[in-house]
């Protein structure tokens, strides 16, 4: 063998042995390293509903803008619920009148000696300044619930955030329970990480994460929980509560991605969130 013919052989024993080398890298980074390229920013959307019924008179808000919490969102119309406070008002003092007048009789009976009121008269009064009482106390909480629908009529932000899919405009009308709007928690961002079922023993609660998002921007945060059930779709029920088992068996098994809730360590002023976008998450094992 000629020296020519050894430095070949040699040569292509080396690129051999690299592209071995490079090979198992290659496969233990992609098989068995805690990263995913399916991982979703999530946040905290909160449906806003009225209390009150009424048509919508202000509406101060436009869509994507931010709002802090306290803030008026909607402006129900007043007018019904001022009217119904009035009306309590004018109950609290007519059940008030009552009970003034129920009390002084029933004091007046009771001075009076048993010759000229019976005990059984005394007792009526008595009650009947009760049921005055109960009936004033009833007035005053019907007046206490019209001051809260009228209240009500405000609806404001329970939180910092950002209103997204505006679709209320000033006029519509609004029923109460049925939610108008939405307002994304600028406070409550997080990642949900997808990983292969093969590579959750290598993620543990507490390591360190990198967040590489899809518009080129890279946040850091830490494993906060790793969930404990996905849906089995092989396995559900038939019309008679039993298992549906399927029948059939593929050879080839793909490995179940398992949800797991990346905190968000810290999010830089000018970078813009948004719940619903892609992102590659890396776990850092050890750390």
């Amino acid at each position: 063998m000629t020296i020519r013919n050894l430095i070949g052989f040699i040569a292509t024993a080396i690129i051999f042995v690299v592209a071995i080398l490079v090979g198992r890298v290659l496969w233990v980074h992609y098989m068995d390293e805690p990263w995913t390229r399916d991982g979703r920013v999530r946040a905290d959307v909160v449906n806003i509903a009225p209390d009150v019924s009424g048509a919508v008179v202000e509406l101060p808000v436009r869509d994507n803008q931010f709002v802090h919490k306290g803030d008026l969102l909607m402006q129900i119309d007043p007018s019904h619920y001022q009217i119904a406070v009035e009306q309590a008002e004018a109950a609290v003092a007519a059940r008030k009148a009552e009970l003034t007048m129920r009390l002084d009789d029933a004091r007046r009976r009771a001075d009076l000696n048993s010759e000229v009121v019976s005990q059984e008269n005394r007792e009526n009064a008595s009650h009947t300044a009760n049921s005055a009482q109960a009936q004033y106390q009833q007035a005053v909480a019907a007046l206490d619930a019209a001051k809260l629908n009228l209240d009500r009529t405000r609806v404001v932000s329970p939180v910092d955030g950002y209103i997204t899919n505006l679709q209320v405009f000033k006029g519509d009308y609004a029923i109460a329970g049925q939610a108008k709007l939405a307002v994304v928690d600028s406070h409550s961002f997080w990642v949900y990480g997808y990983f292969e079922e093969t590579k959750l023993p290598h993620v543990k609660v507490g390591n360190k994460a990198e967040i590489k998002l899809m518009s080129g921007g890279t946040l850091e945060g830490h494993v906060e929980s790793i969930s404990r059930g996905i849906y089995d779709r092989d396995n559900p029920q038939s019309r008679e509560l039993l298992a549906d088992v399927n029948p059939t068996f593929n050879w080839v098994r793909l490995a179940q991605r398992v949800p797991v809730r990346i905190h968000i360590d810290k999010v830089p002023d000018d970078m813009v969130l948004a719940a619903g976008t892609t992102c590659t998450v890396v776990v850092k094992p050890g750390t």
